[in-house]
């Protein structure tokens, strides 16, 4: 989990470099802080997008951080990739041993549509599609449970406040529909669920 964990500060960092290094700015973007414009002709632009997000795992609660970057088009249309990964131990209902817990991730791309960016406060709906993993574990590591495998996808809706010209803050809520699988007593319908998220969005909106 460190190393997973370590990983991300450093893509973090490696994206925060790129868009100092790919900065340009917006022209006419209602902000929440006041800042000189300056014309910019690009279309195309850049972001990275760190979110937190709160879920229920076969009536378990998760805690989940998610990581997602890609680029924008006149800032309406963006596609790109993402990771998400569980944070805490997720100790389902319906599992029977005592004392372990399970790991949740998944991976893949995602599409956004945005309407009204350069409005203070709009709205934003990406949608997730990829590859997912849920993974039985105990603290001794003792046991082996193998893991179950599966595809999502996920729909969401957030409202974007502008709070500076290349950073945005988001919040809202998706639902993940998991394909169908069964892991010991856990089937494709525990997985499923809303999911609330919060978070932030750095780029070069164009």
């Amino acid at each position: 989990m460190k190393k997973i964990i370590n990983g991300f500060y450093i893509l973090l960092v490696l994206n925060l470099f790129q868009l100092e290094m790919y900065s340009q700015s917006n022209n006419d973007v209602e902000t929440l802080f006041r800042q000189k414009n300056i014309i910019n002709t690009d279309d195309l632009g850049y972001f990275i997008a760190p979110q937190l997000g709160l879920t229920q795992i076969d009536g378990s609660m998760a805690a989940l951080f998610q990581l997602r970057s890609g680029i924008n088009i006149k800032d309406k249309y963006s596609i790109g990739a993402y990771f998400n990964i569980s944070l805490n131990e997720i100790y389902p209902e319906s599992e029977i041993v005592p004392d372990i817990y399970m790991d949740y991730w998944s991976v893949g791309g995602f599409f956004e549509y945005t309407l009204y960016s350069k409005k203070l406060v709009h709205i934003t709906a990406p949608i997730y599609f990829g590859y997912g993993e849920v993974e039985m574990d105990d603290d001794e590591g003792d046991l082996e449970f193998n893991e179950e495998n599966f595809f999502q996808v996920e729909p969401s809706l957030l409202v974007e406040v502008n709070l500076h010209r290349n950073l945005r803050l988001n919040v809202g809520a998706g639902y993940r529909f998991v394909s169908k699988m069964n892991y010991r007593n856990i089937s494709n319908n525990e997985i499923s669920g809303f999911t609330g998220y919060i978070g932030l969005k750095f780029g070069i909106f164009n």
